[in-house]
Parts: structure tokens; sequence; C-alpha cells
């Protein structure tokens, strides 16, 4: 057996054949890991042998009993340990003395005659188990027996293992679609085999209350249904569009109960969160006498987004709350309650007597000291409860209740400012930790929120910032990835938008700190999708994607370099439109395109890819504008040979807020130009208008242009978000330099919900013919 090694030692040194031939695809890695020669072989003669008084290793002996049973039909004897049985070619638990391990810690030994297994608690025996069985056969995550697998080998390895953090998260929001408890379960399942074990339940939101309160019934009873749901995505219709059918759901006591127990055998901590002072409409919906107007009617949100109606912090608010938190704190037995704190709008404490009179009389300075004095309340309670408070990070506004901790979900800067006053934080920062957005092309991606989070850029994130010094470093307890499930319908969606992302999450949250290699552990991801094949996951095969990036390398020449995750597999394409084969090119240096040309590609192990690609003059060439715009015009945008395709793929085009466009391409040169292209956007609900006109003209100096389009472009305010082409046709005209003016709308309609606002408009693509 060689030695223990640190991780990034061995990692540097792992190649994907070495860890194909040894099978040591473990995720999240091991801290300190060394391979050996050989295997130890489970036979039925082999025996589980523990201290039959230790229950935690009982527990961990039945778990890894029940795998080896019901997947590789083996029925091992259990027996109590003794020295003779330990030294016997056998699976040998027992206590770690030498304290290496800690709270979740483990040694894992195989060797070619026995397994030593060894842990200071509970967890740490359950998590071993977790390793033993990913270096076994993947058939062993089979529900049922698997006949074909005749042998049941264990790679020798040496394993002293125990995670960076001691919080690794993963969130469900339940609020914006219920979800059953039998996958609520199934997610407990997932998060234990990929040692995660935290579980941020939302519960409460205003689109659903989800958890029964014996005291208030109304909770559940109104506030659990909402009339109907929004279709497509926020910003899709205008107007929005909804599917006229009632969604409802809560969790019964009894029901929280048992899943709370669940975990618990999964060494996973729940944390129930209970949104407020915002977030608060479907509470409102069923006692109005909770908001600063009792009097309007209130309906459990239909729609996404912010909403002004907020809990009042009135006596009466504070007393129905305290109850509902009592209730709750007896369901859910860990450290911490999350009580949200995010998004509060204050116009409704802006509008209300009794608000401005209590911000007066508690000499605040204003609604945000107001807010913090509603959270400082609750945590006051929440505390004499033998209790901890955690907030999202606008907790950290007008004044951080005392013993809080923070979710920095806005960036990182929540978890700067709180770590530097001492208060523990949680980094979940949405530009790395939001499953909701989307990891591939939103092109072909089921609908999402928005956003780009690809797996390698999880992967990529170091939960502790750098500005903190060593001292402050401390306070950073881990790290957790969201799901928020306006776009995420069923358990199905929620599978595909979490997985494979939460393996990455697993991993960054146990390694130990340092460089972290992204082929390799896509490499050990590909096995481990075939765990998750046999547990049903519905997980994404965006590591197995095919993207293409441009260069430009001629005057009618372009570029494109194909790229993929999965470094093993091979590559072809064709370039007729036809659908690619083994049999079609192999793909081994980048593509040269010389007219506008449609790329398939597949991978052989199922990546696909189909894009065109516009070949036109005013590719690759520079352009300049007369004013240069506020927002994302990145300085080859509109001439880099990809046409931007819908609304959803921001990413595509550059965006104009509250000023006009005056673009010209510079063409090089003076040469025919029959026709020039460019698409617009119209996104109305978010107040993305197309311009009221157009004007596309022409020069060889640069200085007098001739006028080829001057007019608005049509279309009707209601209906879908579309695209909207403007063309000039020149027939045979010649020229250098290439103008498009475009005029911004200016402002919303009167009919429009932000009726006044200042508007934007998108193009893409300048194509030059």
């Amino acid at each position: 057996m060689k030695p223990i090694v640190a991780f990034f030692l061995f990692i540097a040194c792992l190649t994907p054949s070495f860890a194909q031939e040894t099978e040591y695809n473990l995720l999240p890695f091991p801290a300190q890991f060394a391979g050996g020669e050989g295997h130890f072989s489970i036979q039925n003669s082999t025996q589980l042998v523990y201290n039959l008084k230790d229950i935690r290793q009982k527990q961990a002996v039945l778990l890894l009993a029940d795998y080896l049973k019901s997947a590789a039909g083996l029925t091992l004897k259990t027996t109590a340990w003794t020295a003779a049985a330990a030294k016997g070619k056998n699976i040998v638990f027992q206590a770690h003395t030498q304290k290496k391990c800690g709270p979740e810690g483990y040694v894992l030994r195989v060797f070619t005659d026995r397994v030593l297994v060894e842990a200071e608690t509970a967890a740490g025996f359950f998590y071993a188990v977790q390793t033993f069985l990913q270096l076994l056969p993947t058939d062993i995550y089979s529900p049922k027996k698997i006949t074909t697998q005749t042998s049941w080998n264990v790679p020798s390895c040496d394993i002293l293992d125990k995670p960076r953090f001691s919080y690794r998260g993963l969130q469900l929001d339940v609020s914006r679609h219920f979800m059953p408890v039998s996958f609520i379960k199934k997610y407990l399942d997932l998060m234990a085999l990929h040692k995660l074990n935290t579980f941020h339940w939302h519960l409460t939101d205003d689109q659903g209350w989800r958890i029964e309160i014996k005291k208030y019934p109304n909770l559940t009873k109104i506030g659990s249904k909402r009339a109907e749901t929004l279709v497509g995505q926020y910003y899709q219709n205008y107007p929005m569009q909804f599917d006229g059918k009632t969604h409802e759901g809560f969790y019964t006591q009894a029901e929280i109960r048992d899943v709370v127990n669940y975990a618990k055998t999964k060494h996973i901590t729940i944390i129930p969160e209970i949104e407020l002072p915002g977030h608060a409409l479907a509470a409102l919906a069923a006692y109005p006498n909770l908001s600063c107007d009792p009097k309007k009617t209130y309906e459990v949100a239909t729609k996404w987004g912010v909403f002004e109606d907020v809990f009042c912090p009135n006596e009466t608010t504070f007393k129905v709350l305290q109850d509902v938190l009592t209730e709750v704190i007896t369901l859910f037995p860990g450290k911490y309650v999350h009580i949200g704190g995010d998004e509060c709008p204050k116009d409704a404490w802006k509008k209300s007597e009794f608000c401005q009179s209590l911000i007066k009389k508690l000499k605040l300075k204003d609604e945000h000291e107001l807010q913090s004095y509603f959270i400082k309340r609750i945590e006051k309670f929440v505390n004499s409860k033998g209790r901890v408070i955690i907030g999202w990070d606008e907790i950290l506004e007008g004044g951080l209740a005392p013993k809080a901790t923070v979710m920095s979900w806005r960036g990182v800067q929540g978890g700067i400012d709180a770590a530097r006053q001492k208060h523990d934080v949680i980094m979940t920062p949405n530009e790395f930790m939001y499953l909701d957005h989307y990891q591939g092309d939103p092109n072909t991606e089921p609908l999402a929120i928005g956003g780009y989070l690809p797996l390698e850029k999880i992967y990529g994130y170091e939960p502790v910032p750098a500005e903190l010094t060593a001292a402050e470093e401390k306070y950073i307890l881990g790290a957790q990835a969201n799901v928020w499930t306006e776009y995420m319908p069923t358990p199905e969606k929620v599978e595909y938008m979490v997985f494979p992302r939460a393996v990455a999450l697993a991993e960054l949250t146990w390694m130990p700190k340092g460089p972290r290699n992204f082929e390799d552990f896509s490499y050990r991801l590909k096995n481990h999708l075939k765990r998750l094949d046999h547990v049903g996951v519905n997980y994404s095969r965006r590591l197995f994607d095919v993207t293409a990036d441009t260069q430009f390398t001629g005057e009618d020449q372009l570029q494109v370099r194909l790229e993929k995750m999965d470094s093993d597999s091979k590559m072809y394409y064709t370039t007729d439109g036809s659908e690619p084969t083994r049999s079609s090119t192999l793909y081994e240096m980048p593509i040269t395109l010389k007219k506008t040309t449609t790329i398939r590609a597949m991978t052989t192990s199922g990546g696909q890819l189909q894009q065109t690609f516009f070949i036109h003059k005013a590719k690759g060439k520079k352009y300049t504008y007369a004013a240069k715009p506020t927002s994302d015009a990145q300085a080859d945008k509109l001439t880099d040979g990809i046409v931007g395709r819908s609304p959803q793929s921001r990413r595509e085009w550059v965006s104009l807020y509250d000023q006009d466009l005056d673009v010209v391409v510079d063409l090089g040169e003076v040469k025919p130009v029959s026709k020039v292209k460019v698409n617009f956007l119209k996104v109305i609900l978010e107040k993305g208008f197309p311009p009221t006109s157009v004007e596309i003209a022409v020069s060889r100096d640069g200085k007098d242009f001739k006028e080829a389009i001057s007019q608005p472009i049509t279309y009707e305010l209601e209906g879908p978000w579309t695209l909207l082409p403007a063309v000039a046709d020149f027939r045979t005209s010649r020229a250098r330099y290439v103008r498009i003016r475009a005029k911004n709308a200016g402002a919303c309609p009167p009919s429009h919900p932000d009726a006044g606002a200042k508007t934007w408009f998108a193009l893409d693509e300048i194509v030059v013919e």
C-alpha cells in the first residue's frame, strides 16, 4: 500500500487512463488519497465486522449491507469486532482514535485482503460508506439485482478524508411550485450521495404558503392555493398569459416530521425558511390584518417578481409571526431558522401612518432601519427559543441583527461585510450559485429565468473572498446553491436544472483549498452519471455539449473552432446541413468557412451542435459609435458572424438604454454592397421596444452617406417577444462605410404597466451582402 498523499499532489498526476484503469472516479474527491495495486473482492463469505454496541457503526454497516444485497445479491454476515475477525478477509468498521477525522471525516483503507473503515462520528462512518460505494462498479446503485455483474471488486487505496467547509448546502423553493414529499426524500438521497449536509427548504413566499400552522389554518386553506400560473418566461408575452389552472399543495406537520427524521438518517440538517417582512402575499391573502392596509383584498400571487404588499411591523403581526415560528421550531430541531429578509419594498410602509409614526417613535432614520427593527425583533424571539436566524444579505441594511448569519446572494460583498462585522456567512452569490440560470445555450435549453451558469463556472468558484483576512475567513461557513422554481413545475425539471451542477458544488465545498482540475472532474463525472442513471435522475447532458467560437482569418473566411468538455470522445461534423454520424468528417482542427454555413456536429458521447455562421462583407470589421452605448456594446458583437437567435440569449445582443443608435461599420475598402440587414428585439413587457425609426445608409468616403431606408419598424404592441428585421436593398451600390441610426422609443406608453418609464432596444449582427 502506498502512503497517503495530499489531494493536490495526487490530482496533478491523475490522468483519465489511470482513473479508468483503477476506477477512482470519486465525487467529491477525498482530501487525502493514495492509489494502490490490486483490489479487494467482495464475496458471500465476506463479513461486515463492527462493534455491535456502537450505533454509529451499526447504521453505516446496515446501509452498506443493504446496497450489496439489493444490487449485488450478496447477503453478508454481520459479526462482532474481534482481533481475529478484524484480520480476516472482511470489511472492518472501528472507531478512529487518532483524532484526525473530525466530525464528518473518516479513514478508508482498502487492502487486497481486507477493508478498514474508521471514523469518530456516525456522519463520518456514513460518508465512508458513500465513498466505498463509489469505488464499486456503478451497478451497485441499481435498485434491483444486477445479474450481468459477475465481480464486485474494490480497488486498493488509502484515504484520509474530511470536508473543507462545515456548511455544504442545497436549497429548494417549493413555494413557486409545490414538490411532493416523495421527491423531497429523493432530493435528500441525492444530497447524501454527494456529501451535502444542509437542506434549505424555502416554504413560504408570495406564490404559496406550504407548511401547516395549526394555530392559523387559513395560511394553508387560503395561502397554499393560487388561481393560476404565469405561462412562459416572465417577459415573454404582452399582456401576460396565464394557464387558468389552480396550483396548490402544502406539507402537514406529520409530513414535515417524517421528512426531518428521514433527513437525519442521511446526516442532513434541514433549515426552514419563513419569509418576512417581504414576499408575504400568500400570508396576507389568508390574514389581511397582517398588512398595513387590512381593508385591501389580497390574493396569492399568480406571477413571479417582487410585490409591494408586505408584513406590517405592528404588534398583531409580531404575535402571529411568533406563533408561526414557535410551531416551526418545534418541527425543525436544527440550529437555524431562515427568516428571508430580502426584496422587501418599502412603499407600503411609506404610505402607512402607523409605520411613519413608529419610525419617529423609535427614532429610526428611515424605512431601512424599520426593516432592521423588524428583523431584530424576530431574531430576539428566535434566540429566546435557543435558535439562530439566517437572512439574505439585505438584512445588513439598516444595521445587522446581533447574532444573525448572513447568506450573501447579491454577489460576494454582503459576505465580505458580514464577515468583517464578525458574523457567520454562507456564500451563495447568484453569479455562481443560482441553479435556475441557464446551463447551456438558451436557444436549445428548456425555459429558465435567464442568466448563464455553466458547470465549469460553478466548479471554478472559490467561496472565501480574497478580500478577507485570515482572521475574517473563519466566518465563512461554506457555500450553498439555490434552486428557485418559477420555471421548474415538475420534479423532473428540478433534477435537470440541479444535476450535475450540484455535483460541482459538492466537490468545491468538500475539497481542500487550492487549484481544481476541471478536466479531471469532468472525466470522473462521466462515470458518475451512470450512477445517477441507476437512481433515476433526469440530469442535464450539458457535459457533452459542443460549443463554437469564431475567429476571422481573411477577407472572406471565418474560422470556427468547436469545443467540448468531454475530452476523451471524438467529434464529427457536416457543413451541408445533413445529420452527422461516425462516418462524417472527424473534427481535428478549426473549420474554415467561405460562405454562410450551418455546421452540425456530434460527439461519440452524445453531444450535439447545430448553428449557422454568417459570412458577409461586414464580418470581423470594426465599427464605431457616434455616442458610445452605456450598456453591453462589446467591440465585435455586431460583426462576429453569429446572429442573435432569440430574446432568451441576451449574450448575443447589444442593448442600448435610454439612447439612440448611431454606428458606422468600416468595410476596409470600397466594394459592392447589395443589401444590409439587422435584427431588433421586441420585448414589450420588459420595456424593450423596437426603435421608432431605422435609417441605413452607405458611403464611399465616410462623409457623404446615401440614405437607403428611413422608416418606422411596424409591429403589434401585443403578443409574444420576437425579432424584427430592418432590411435595406441597395442593388448595385459600392461603398466602404455602412451607417445605421435607430431612434429609441423614449418612454413606455400609458397602457404599459411601467407607463412613462424609459425604454431600451437591442440589435445584433449587421449583415452586409
